[in-house]
């Protein structure tokens, strides 16, 4: 466990936002745009890694949220920290506390709902950038959305029942939903970094040989072709990205949709 304090500036200490919980996956993970995010706007964020032994809340009465992040991992392995996991969001879903689902995180939290985690029945992938679709609902949610995500995965979920579908995609239909007005899911990346790419066309090269995967080219040359937002070309376009960046769940609480596309 690890408690990242708030980046910004004059925050008084009496006057600190609850810390938001961060679910992270491999040793190596960080929460990305939306940790920067997050603690730019006075959050203290309490990182834990149930994967390495870090013990998760029985209550969210010390939080203000909680943001479930991706990983390599399926939501179907039958390994105790993933069963743990699943299990375990029923507490901000019994609370009602915010909770955000990240590729992942969104998958666990899917099937915590009882649908169906699946491999595309052609083997296809997503790795790279793809387009989504808002949704009516999705757009009463954020707007605009994102013309071009981010994606790193090969399984999809099915929309849960009682779930609203907030945006839909080609090879994967259920993109984005929004489950009891305080929990969302996202199958896409806006958490991403330049660096993260980096990281992972390096380390996960043998994912873009899948199915429908983008070579690694087609990742970056997708990024400088205006497929992400414009605070990636410089700090003039960063404050009118930023602005759009964030968008208000429940109670004051944060979560990352790009203004053009996954970060």
């Amino acid at each position: 466990m690890h408690l990242e304090k708030p980046s910004r500036a004059g925050i008084e200490i009496g006057a600190m936002l609850p810390p938001i919980l961060i679910v992270l996956h491999q040793e190596t993970s960080t929460p990305g745009r939306i940790g920067h995010s997050l603690r730019q706007r006075g959050y203290a964020l309490d990182l834990r890694r149930p994967r390495l032994g870090d013990p998760l809340p029985d209550t969210m009465a010390g939080h203000a949220g909680a943001i479930m992040f991706g990983g390599p991992m399926s939501a179907n392995d039958t390994t105790d920290f993933i069963r743990r996991e699943i299990d375990w969001l029923a507490v901000p879903l019994k609370e009602r506390k915010p909770f955000l689902g990240i590729c992942l995180g969104a998958q666990m939290f899917a099937h915590h709902l009882g649908s169906r985690v699946y491999r595309h029945p052609d083997g296809h992938a997503e790795v790279g950038y793809y387009p989504i679709r808002p949704t009516e609902i999705g757009r009463t949610v954020c707007d605009p959305w994102p013309e071009q995500v981010y994606q790193w995965h090969r399984e999809g979920f099915d929309l849960p029942l009682g779930a609203d579908l907030l945006a839909e995609g080609d090879s994967f239909p259920v993109q984005a939903f929004r489950y009891g007005g305080a929990a969302f899911a996202l199958q896409f990346h806006p958490d991403v970094t330049h660096a993260m790419m980096c990281r992972w066309t390096t380390r996960g090269h043998e994912r873009m040989l899948l199915p429908n995967a983008k070579p690694r080219g087609a990742h970056f040359a997708d990024r400088l072709a205006g497929r992400l937002p414009q605070s990636l070309a410089g700090k003039a376009g960063d404050a009118a990205a930023a602005a759009r960046l964030d968008r208000v769940i429940n109670h004051g609480f944060i979560f990352v949709v790009p203004a053009k596309a996954g970060i």
